[in-house]
Parts: structure tokens; sequence; C-alpha cells
């Protein structure tokens, strides 16, 4: 996963295509907008892969989600441990 933060998004290259997750920070919260997983690499895992280590990588920076983007949302209600990753306020049910 690298962490590119000219194009301010978390991607996975694989075989010549990039996953991503898009994002912005403001203060100590961090807004993930929006996921992409290339057709090509669709049903491999890659998404869940992403957002696994998109949000291990935030927790390393102290920030806090609000995640606008819905796969991030559902990843986060299906994995509770990231419950804890949360902005004050942020409900995802």
């Amino acid at each position: 996963m690298n962490f590119n933060q000219e194009l301010k998004q978390f991607e996975i290259k694989v075989d010549g295509h990039v996953a991503r997750i898009e994002y912005h920070i403001m203060d100590d919260r961090i807004f993930l907008v929006h996921t992409e997983v290339p057709e090509e690499l669709s049903g491999q895992g890659i998404g869940s892969l992403l957002a696994q280590q998109t949000l291990d990588q935030i927790e390393k920076m102290n920030l806090k989600v609000v995640p606008y983007c819905q796969f991030i949302a559902a990843y986060i209600r299906k994995n509770s441990r990231y419950r804890r990753l949360l902005a004050t306020g942020i409900n995802i049910e």
C-alpha cells in the first residue's frame, strides 16, 4: 500500500492497475471520500485489503476517520475493531 500525498490517495498497484481510496485531511480528521477498484481487479479482495491497510495507516497517523465513502463505512461495520478510529459523533449504522 502506498500513501500518495500528492494525489491525496491511499493506493495499491496490482498488474498495472491502481485501486485507491481518496481522502482529505482537516485538523485531526481524515475524510475518506471515494474508493475505486478497477474492474480488472474486482472480486479479488483488493478493496478489502486496501481498506484494511488504509485504516491501519490512519491509526498510525493518529487521525480520526470520517467515512463519506459507503464502502469504507460498510467495511468498518463488518470489522468492528476499526470503530475506535471513527471521529466523535460519526454514526455508520
